[in-house]
């Protein structure tokens, strides 16, 4: 048995669970979410 994680799913998915617990965080966690996107696709990056 295989398991094949992506980055964004599960960045995605630990973002969800620490906005549920902390929801004061969502503007850090969707700013630092988008700028490790934009890093990762400037440096051509598949996430």
């Amino acid at each position: 048995m295989t398991l094949h994680l992506s980055l964004a799913p599960l960045l995605a998915l630990i973002a969800g669970i620490l906005i549920l617990v902390q929801p004061r965080l969502l503007n850090y966690i969707v700013a630092i979410y988008l700028i490790a996107i934009g890093v990762l696709g400037l440096l051509n990056i598949r996430v």
